[in-house]
């Protein structure tokens, strides 16, 4: 290829390809590097190349091509050393470690060239004057893989002995290789103990945390630590996605989704490495891969989706089934080459184990989205009645005192009543109760139902019971929207029932079933009238409710049917509170009905009025009110909440706790919203919500893979129709803010620049000014100037427009610095920093009466002077004549003294900003060769911070830096 026309050419083109993502592309551009190396004719070129070829192959799923260069490399070493300089030479002894591990990974490769080559590498360590460090880790691998345990303890502990070295792997990667025997060997707690260093970001490297974060999954499952297993699968996977050679660890994530109930997470992954079935460069780890796919596919089958489509090798469809036998299959097929190589069955072995493991979560919710591998399972047929199942008359007992007291599978027992009951004769009662509970069943369709249990009941001579029936009939047709009709039709059920209890003929629970579904009716066309209701329309509902309650209040039989109904008429009571704006009696209210169902032993029925008295008391701003209310509602909901409901009340105590800035519990909270959401098939609306809600309380607490995770997760679902433009714009912000934090400033870019597309269409145009202004702080730090300098000069209008000078004035030194950067850029940078001065000076001259908004402008000034002046004494560039530099350091002092004039003028409240300034005079007036005044600008600092607390560590460091400054002057003076 053309463009390599020296050696620097060449360089500068193997540190572009080192840039480029892992890959074959990568691989082939090594290639032809190598080629045109060649032709340059020098050997080091030659050398240079091999080993990027050699890197590059190591860090691609073509590892097993990496053996010719570096055969090469050692020929040219063995016969011409002095061509290696001492670079290549470290680096040539660095590879022999990658070649070892290299040749583990090949079944081919015989044992005893192995064990031939551990032997080559001690040898050729010794002659350079290394440790034995790297070998016995070498060594140790080599045992460990073929399982001789003990030699492996013994070569880790000689490991472990010897000298750290310069051949030594990093401390990263030594300690994923030893926390990775610990929890082989089943000490996973001094597994995570040893690799916390890596795992809180004290050692890093290319390939690390990455490793450990995958290794640590089962291990943490193993110990219960499920929270830490989620937070490093969600950093994990996003470090390991896009790196090609990292199979093994991108295995590692499949098997923790099979282990913790997220099979369709573990397919999603599958999806997104379609390659990774097929490349045979590292047989090694698609032996890892393949094991992990067959537990995986056999985890379906077991819940009964064997049929299920699913990812797997190009070239056909595959089912959970047909995967299972074709990659346990493949993985015994390699196992079984290593074992024939290394003489036992212990690959075979681990192999099997991991494909048997059993799931170590049942449920462990994750928060991304994750499309359900299917809806949930068809209903099962009804068992056959035989002679081994409760006979009738005991099925209708159990159903009667379910029924009876109010419970949650009532309606389940009264249909295996009427299962039970088909073809058998029955007595009236019987029928009217089997009646009556299939219309409540059928909701909206059971009103004929109702009818019909009504004449039953009159045939058994229970008119009272037969009224309440026909009043539920009216009620049904109420919630159809015929409202005239069904108040029409309980007239006469409502009559006759008073009269019937006033002569004694029925009792207070089916009269009070017919004044409810009076009241029942007659709240509905309060609904349905809208806003405001009438006067008449309010009071005919709160009449009839007041009845009822002057029938039931005070109960205190051991009938919960009638108390339920005094704690309904209660929350019917508070809902036309809220009707007629009184909110405090409305709250006041609804905790009585809530008190009322869980006192009668009913808390289920507690759950909606407690979510209501929640949404009220926020309202209200009664926060510990709203929150006591939603801990109450789940507690009370327990196992007969539906999905639904769950995600609601786990949502808003989300919101509530998050707004009393408890983001830790807000996030458990929205993780549980989100599972929920999914399950009942709420993910792209509300799960989206709780997604959203979710990665905003991660990145409070500096969460930001997790919450970056999260956020890109719940994006393809947040749309402006649903969840409003303003919820896209915040995900869209907050991605971004965790992209700039994780170091991935392109990306924020994008996030941000989307987010400010949105946001320039709002009416008020801070939020798109902020945004912008982010934006081009990300394609600063990406490197792309020009780009960034585009968008400050966007956010800058937009801050100009709005009247917010700091924004603006922000925008101009951002610019200022960018021009410094390029080639011949000092002049406009100059005067970019001068217009930021110009604009502070300007505002001023203007400032009303705001004293607190006059300091700020006045500080903005100090820092823009001190900021110019920085500028200019960077301007100063070592190739330009001394009398240039001396005059550039001497304007750079004259800005640095106006900032600190400033910043005295302000007080002890910029005292730290003003001793920065001093400090940065002194260093200026060194440079300047005048060290008494140097000497000075110290003193006044030391004098400045006399008796300052030793806990303010900006005032240590500032009296440390004045204290080498005068050391610094002392000593230019003595020369």
């Amino acid at each position: 290829m053309g463009g390599i026309t020296d050696f620097d050419s060449l360089r500068r083109a193997m540190a572009e390809n080192s840039e480029r993502p892992e890959g074959p592309a990568r691989n082939a551009r090594a290639e032809q590097l190598l080629v045109e190396a060649e032709r340059l004719g020098i050997p080091l070129a030659v050398i240079e190349a091999l080993g990027h070829q050699l890197k590059v192959y190591n860090y691609s799923s073509e590892k097993d091509r990496m053996f010719v260069p570096f055969a090469r490399l050692l020929r040219m070493w063995d016969e011409r050393p002095e061509d290696f300089d001492e670079y290549e030479a470290h680096s040539l002894h660095w590879v022999f470690k990658w070649v070892s591990a290299g040749m583990l990974d090949q079944p081919h490769v015989p044992l005893a060239s192995i064990e031939k080559w551990l032997g080559e590498m001690e040898h050729r360590y010794r002659l350079a004057g290394h440790s034995e460090r790297a070998v016995r880790s070498a060594e140790f691998s080599v045992a460990a893989h073929i399982g001789d345990i003990a030699r492996a303890e013994r070569a880790y502990a000689a490991w472990l002995a010897a000298d750290r070295d310069g051949m030594a792997d990093c401390p990263a990667c030594e300690l994923h290789g030893q926390g990775w025997w610990q929890a082989e060997r089943g000490r996973d707690a001094q597994a995570l103990l040893l690799w916390r260093p890596v795992l809180e970001g004290e050692f890093t490297c290319a390939h690390e945390p990455h490793t450990v974060l995958a290794s640590s999954l089962v291990p943490l499952l193993r110990l219960g630590r499920t929270d830490e297993a989620r937070a490093n699968h969600l950093r994990g996977f996003r470090l390991v996605r896009s790196m090609e050679s990292m199979r093994g660890a991108y295995a590692d994530h499949v098997e923790f989704c099979a282990l913790t109930g997220n099979e369709a997470r573990g397919l999603e992954l599958l999806a997104e490495r379609p390659a990774y079935f097929t490349d045979t460069g590292q047989p090694r780890s698609l032996l890892d891969f393949l094991s992990v796919v067959t537990l995986l596919m056999e985890r379906l089958d077991e819940a009964g989706l064997a049929e299920r489509e699913v990812p797997g090798p190009a070239g056909r469809r595959w089912t959970a089934r047909e995967l299972a036998t074709h990659a346990r299959a493949e993985a015994l097929a390699l196992a079984a080459r290593f074992d024939e190589r290394n003489g036992n069955a212990y690959v075979s072995e681990r192999a099997r184990a991991r494909m048997a493991q059993r799931p170590l979560v049942e449920r462990l919710p994750l928060g991304v989205r994750a499309t359900r591998p299917v809806s949930a399972p068809p209903p099962t047929a009804p068992a056959p009645v035989t002679s081994d199942a409760p006979d009738l008359p005991a099925l209708l007992a159990e159903a009667r005192r379910l029924s009876h007291t109010l419970q949650p599978n009532a309606m389940d027992a009264w249909a295996a009543v009427s299962r039970a009951a088909e073809g058998v004769e029955l007595d009236a009662r019987d029928r009217a109760e089997i009646a009556d509970h299939e219309a409540m069943d059928r909701g909206p369709e059971g009103a004929a139902l109702f009818e019909r249990a009504a004449e039953l009941y009159a045939e058994a001579d229970d008119l009272g019971e037969a009224l309440a029936a026909r009043t539920r009939a009216a009620y049904v047709r109420a919630l159809l929207g015929q409202v005239d009709e069904a108040l029409a039709a309980v007239v006469e059920p409502y009559d006759q029932v008073l009269a019937l209890y006033a002569d004694d003929a029925t009792g207070v629970r089916q009269t009070a079933s017919v004044l409810m579904g009076r009241a029942r009716v007659l709240m509905r066309r309060v609904q349905e009238a809208g806003e405001p209701a009438e006067e008449t329309v309010l009071a005919d509902a709160e009449n009839a409710v007041r009845e009822l309650l002057a029938l039931v209040g005070g109960y205190t039989g051991d009938d919960v049917r009638i108390a339920a109904r005094e704690a309904e008429a209660q929350a019917m009571l508070a809902d036309l509170a809220v009707r007629g704006g009184d909110l405090e009696t409305a709250v006041e209210l609804f905790g009585r009905a809530t008190a009322g169902f869980v006192g009668a032993g009913l808390p289920w029925f507690a759950v909606e009025y407690e979510a209501r008295l929640a949404g009220l008391a926020h309202h209200l701003g009664d926060i510990s009110g709203a929150e006591r209310a939603l801990r109450a509602a789940l507690e009370h909901g327990g196992a007969h909440l539906g999905a639904v409901g769950r995600a609601q009340l786990h949502l808003q105590l989300a919101e509530v706790l998050g707004g009393r800035g408890l983001s830790v519990e807000a996030a458990e909270h929205a993780l549980e919203a989100a599972h929920w959401a999914d399950e009942a098939g709420e993910g792209p609306t509300l799960g989206a919500w709780a997604r959203q809600q979710l990665g905003g309380f991660l990145l409070r607490q500096e969460r930001w893979a997790e919450a970056a995770e999260v956020l890109e997760s719940a994006l393809p679902d947040l749309s402006a129709e649903t969840h409003g433009d303003g919820a896209v714009v915040q995900t869209q912000w907050w991605l971004g803010d965790c992209l700039s934090e994780l170091g991935e400033h392109r990306e924020a870019a994008e996030r941000r620049l989307q987010a400010a597309e949105i946001a320039k269409e709002w009416p008020e145009q801070h939020d798109h000014a902020t945004l912008a202004h982010l934006a081009a702080e990300s394609l600063g730090a990406a490197g792309l100037p020009a780009e960034a300098d585009q968008t400050y000069a966007r956010a800058g209008q937009l801050w100009r427009s709005l009247g917010n000078v700091h924004g603006l004035v922000r925008s101009l030194r951002a610019r200022a610095w960018l021009a410094l950067r390029a080639e011949d850029g000092a002049g406009a940078a100059r005067e970019l920093m001068a217009g930021a001065v110009r604009e502070c000076e300007t505002a001023l001259g203007t400032a009303g009466g705001d004293e607190e908004a006059r300091q700020r402008l006045v500080a903005e000034l100090g820092h823009t002077h001190r900021q110019f002046g920085d500028l200019l004494a960077r301007s100063a560039t070592e190739d330009a004549d001394d009398d240039s530099i001396r005059a550039a350091l001497e304007d750079a002092l004259s800005e640095v003294t106006e900032a600190i004039a400033v910043f005295t003028s302000l007080g002890d409240d910029a005292l730290h900003s003003r001793t920065g300034a001093e400090l940065a005079a002194g260093w200026l007036e060194a440079d300047l060769a005048r060290p008494s005044r140097a000497a000075t600008h110290a003193r006044t600092v030391l004098a400045a911070y006399d008796g300052a607390d030793p806990e303010d560590e900006t005032a240590q460091s500032r009296q440390a830096e004045a204290e080498q400054m005068l050391q610094v002057v002392e000593e230019q003076t003595a020369d």
